[in-house]
């Protein structure tokens, strides 16, 4: 297969008015610096992956629809970019199949799926978009890995076998705080990484409300042509025609060493020189020089010292903004006092239907680790949250039907087919334009139809029935070590984790249980339901029906359920809250063995279940008197018994 020519390189221009030359900082607008970083992406093949840090989730649309205007430029429209997620399979990714119909009947061909099919086509790169590279299924993250700054990729799968030079850009957001789930080897792909925290975009919204929908092919023109023509003049031509490559000068290695420190990676140094190279021949010097390091650095937000040790001074700051074009189409900084903050403030009316704040991600807890340096663009290296040992890689999947209909909905997008569609999205985005359509009844087009965006569906769940009133036998520190080897296979294995308590002192309330399902163990509130402190009451036959509840919504799911499941129940027995009290929460007179005869009564329909894929384990903390009880709910839950007495550390914690 021939490998695509190269664009022809344009000739060096000269810098643009209030552009970054020399040493010279580059403008504090993030919404410039982000401009800037887009052409330097498109502009060299080598820095195909960008990464924007801490995004607003209502920017990430705009931005895409920017770098795909700048990619495509003014000469053609922008090309429909693909959007990468939590449910994306390799099949999905890298083959195709398609149906032919011919004289001697239909034909399945595989074809070459989207992450390759446009890589020998004429035109604009295409372009990849991640909105949570935290949330990116396995197989997105693996695809990663091996397309970002490979020179040739050869695919063999299914049967075709194919030779490609990939010219895919690749878009990626993800918040500081989940950087720490995210592998290293992926997050050193992107070769420009960006703090965002502070970016809005007015002018690129009201470019867009401006073409206004886009169903036919001259809207699409005209807002791309919209978006590339408020970049500067000396940008586009670098972006549509590509930059040659400059020679990278020893000042200029030892520069980036030193601005890096000696711990960084040889990647992190390639892409800052990389970046450096693409500006100096972007304001068309001959080779990059150190000054072009700084340049690079404070681009992506590394910290350059002011007065560098044997350097000349690259002079003073400019005390306002430059008098140039400001990077986006509408953009106004708005720079207040020495020290005061100087990120763009939107102009006034230019405000979203619904103000819903920052957005906050499903199955995290708030607080959970600290927050990493504001505006560092490798927030991997503060201190964070716990880490996957193996995040690209996951265990075997089994599933049938269409991916998009199974998982957790976790978000809305654009629909491409009638299948899975987000009522309430649509009906709402058909209402705002109800009254500019003029029509007598309630009309929904098209481009109003949004689709629910799901995660992948759990395929083992651990189900956690905590009695937190039997800790007098087994120890207050002891719950960790008994269920350890639960607790490692649900992380081996990628579980899901349903977590029922029963008896804490600071329940909601002490009559009923309580529960919560995490992403995995690695959710910080799993750790923090083993140290919880005894209450008084005990509604165990409560906690045991909400298992029940929870297993027999997950098992009856034919084909989307999941393969394994454990139900772990760590109890004395002794509920002395009867089920009727914790349906009505009226506790009136003695309720004797109602408790205990409730929770027994309820197991038993846990035992009932199909147990090729449920497996059920009781710990006995070894309380006395009344040391059957455990052993009776095991027996009628068809559970093996696991002796808490003898685990490690439980003499220690009982002293």
């Amino acid at each position: 297969m021939a490998a695509v020519p190269p664009r022809p390189p344009t000739s060096p221009s000269p810098p643009p008015e209030g552009g970054t030359a020399g040493g010279a900082a580059p403008p504090d607008d993030p919404a410039r610096r982000l401009g800037l970083a887009l052409v330097c992406a498109a502009a060299d093949p080598a820095l195909s992956g960008v990464l924007l840090v801490d995004l607003d989730p209502r920017v990430v649309d705009p931005v895409a629809r920017l770098f795909g205007a700048v990619l495509a430029g003014a000469a053609e429209p922008a090309r429909p970019p693909l959007v990468l997620g939590a449910s994306d399979r390799d099949e999905d990714l890298w083959t195709r199949t398609r149906i032919h119909g011919g004289e001697h009947g239909i034909t399945v061909r595989t074809e070459p799926g989207p992450l390759t099919e446009g890589d020998d086509a004429d035109g604009a790169p295409p372009l990849v978009v991640v909105p949570d590279l935290a949330r990116l299924s396995v197989a997105g993250m693996r695809a990663a890995v091996q397309l970002l700054g490979a020179d040739v990729v050869t695919v063999e799968r299914g049967g075709p076998r194919r030779t490609v030079r990939p010219r895919a850009r690749w878009l990626a957001v993800c918040r500081s705080a989940d950087v720490g789930r995210v592998s290293r080897h992926l997050l050193d792909r992107f070769a420009v990484r960006l703090s965002a925290a502070g970016l809005r975009l007015p002018g690129v919204r009201e470019a867009l409300a401006e073409t206004g929908p886009r169903p036919e092919a001259g809207a699409a023109a005209g807002e791309g042509e919209a978006l590339f023509a408020g970049l500067p003049a000396a940008w586009r031509s670098a972006a549509a025609g590509g930059v040659r490559p400059v020679p990278v000068g020893d000042a200029a290695i030892g520069r980036a060493r030193e601005l890096l420190g000696p711990d960084a990676g040889v990647r992190r140094e390639l892409a800052l020189l990389r970046l450096a190279r693409t500006l100096a021949a972007l304001h068309g010097r001959p080779s990059a020089s150190a000054d072009d390091s700084d340049a690079a650095a404070r681009l992506i937000g590394v910290a350059v010292p002011q007065d560098a040790p044997g350097r000349p001074e690259s002079g003073p700051e400019p005390p306002g903004p430059a008098p140039g074009p400001t990077g986006l189409p509408g953009t106004v900084p708005e720079r207040r006092a020495a020290g005061g903050d100087r990120r763009p403030r939107p102009r006034d009316g230019d405000r979203g239907l619904l103000d819903t704040g920052p957005a906050e991600g499903i199955g995290t807890a708030p607080g959970a680790a600290p927050s990493p340096a504001d505006g560092s663009p490798y927030p991997e290296d503060e201190p964070a949250a716990a880490r996957d040992t193996v995040p690209l890689s996951g265990p075997r999947r089994r599933s049938t039907g269409p991916v998009s209909t199974r998982g957790t909905v976790i978000g809305t997008r654009r629909a491409t087919d009638l299948r899975d569609i987000a009522h309430v999205r649509t009906v709402r985005e058909a209402a705002v334009h109800q009254r500019a359509r003029g029509t007598e009844r309630f009309t929904v087009s098209p481009v109003d139809l949004h689709s629910n965006v799901r995660a992948a569906a759990p395929e083992r769940v651990l189900v956690l029935l905590l009695d937190h009133t039997c800790r007098g036998g087994t120890g207050d520190g002891n719950w960790p070590e008994v269920l350890a080897p639960f607790l490692e296979w649900a992380y081996t294995s990628r579980a899901a984790v349903q977590v029922i308590e029963v008896g804490a002192a600071d329940a909601a309330d002490e009559l009923r249980a309580g529960s919560f399902t995490a992403r995995g163990v690695l959710d910080p509130r799993v750790p923090g339901a083993l140290y919880r402190r005894a209450g008084r009451a005990t509604p165990l036959a409560h906690g045991v029906e909400l298992a029940a509840h929870t297993l027999r919504r997950l098992l009856r799911r034919q084909g989307t359920g999941p393969a394994e499941a454990w139900l772990v129940v760590v109890t004395d027995g002794r509920g002395n809250v009867p089920l009727r009290v914790s349906h009505t929460g009226r506790l009136a007179g003695p309720v004797a063995a109602a408790g205990v005869e409730d929770a027994v009564e309820a197991a038993a329909r846990i035992g009932a279940m199909d147990r090729t894929r449920l497996h059920v384990a009781v710990v006995d903390p070894g309380r006395e008197p009344y040391g059957d009880l455990p052993y009776v709910l095991a027996d009628r839950l068809g559970a093996i018994v696991v002796d808490g007495r003898h685990a490690p550390g439980a003499e220690a914690a009982g002293e």
